[in-house]
């Protein structure tokens, strides 16, 4: 695989045939339950990878689906690595250590930042700085285009951020259907979490934001 082609080269025009679009087409229905700005919370019976102890930032929910992205799944390299792949300098060295994260079994070859938003003089509210960027909700932003990363090559960017390949997905009902059936326990997210905590430690203080620890967890229905 060509990770250089693969990653970051996507356009407005091409990511709207792409991942961004599943959210742009999901609309402000109500549902039984909401759960953008959440964090999923794989319970012991889930146990496929990469979900299986797995936290998910769920960026968009609807009655059309889910679409997130995991944030405790390492890949196999890191910031650094992934810039020399995409022929940019790291112009950030506290990024280089920090890893790709495994964003989902989705388009695996697409690279996205999770990050917060990032906002000039004279910018309208609805309006992104990046090219191809979704605002989520909890004052986060989603960007698909190569130029976020260029921006850190010059030594700019967000202060925060998460980089994943793929994403997660689910379609109509079938989030409601895993949480029914005891997959997943939900609680409100946490960005200091999400861009902060050791990795390792991500799954366990997910969990304290719910008063608990993995040992009480068992495969009885029951989700915050």
């Amino acid at each position: 695989m060509n990770w250089g082609i693969c990653l970051f080269l996507a356009s407005a025009a091409s990511v709207g045939r792409g991942a961004l679009t599943t959210i742009a087409r999901m609309d402000d229905e109500a549902g039984a339950i909401q759960l953008d700005n959440h964090f999923l919370i794989a319970m012991p019976g889930v146990r496929d990878e990469p979900f299986a102890r797995s936290v998910v930032y769920v960026c968009e929910h609807s009655p059309h689906g889910a679409m997130g992205f995991i944030i405790n799944k390492p890949g196999s390299f890191d910031m650094r690595e992934l810039f020399r792949r995409v022929n940019l300098p790291l112009g950030r060295a506290e990024l280089g250590v920090q890893p790709v994260f495994l964003g989902g079994p989705l388009q695996p070859e697409r690279g996205f930042v999770l990050h917060e938003r990032m906002t000039v003089e004279g910018m309208a509210p609805d309006e992104s700085l990046y090219a191809s960027t979704l605002s989520v909700a909890g004052g986060l932003e989603v960007t698909a285009s190569r130029d976020v990363l260029e921006a850190v090559a010059a030594g700019g960017g967000p202060p925060r951020l998460l980089m994943a390949l793929g994403f997660s997905s689910w379609g109509a009902g079938q989030l409601e259907a895993e949480i029914a059936r005891n997959d997943w326990l939900t609680v409100g997210a946490d960005v200091a979490l999400m861009f902060e905590a050791p990795v390792e430690q991500r799954y366990e203080r997910a969990l304290a934001l719910l008063g608990m620890q993995a040992w009480m967890l068992t495969s009885e229905a029951g989700h915050a």
